[in-house]
């Protein structure tokens, strides 16, 4: 629900970003990620994107590192 994502995050669909949420979050982060040099996460806007290192990308966030699989 589109009005659900905006009112509890502060960010649209398609833009939710690991950082400024309007309150904090439980974080989780793929340690897969960890392989790349390069992570791009949203950045607030359906169309905005920010690129980070995923080591700075868990330092900042607070993530929680967990292994997902589909």
């Amino acid at each position: 629900d589109a009005a659900q994502v905006r009112s509890v995050t502060g960010f649209a669909i398609g833009g939710v970003s690991p950082l400024g949420h309007l309150t904090p979050s439980p974080l989780w982060m793929d340690r897969r990620l960890l392989a790349f040099p390069t992570v791009w996460a949203a950045a607030g806007t359906p169309r905005h994107i920010f690129a980070i290192t995923p080591s700075e990308l868990l330092r900042i966030t607070g993530a929680e590192l967990a292994d997902f699989t589909v």
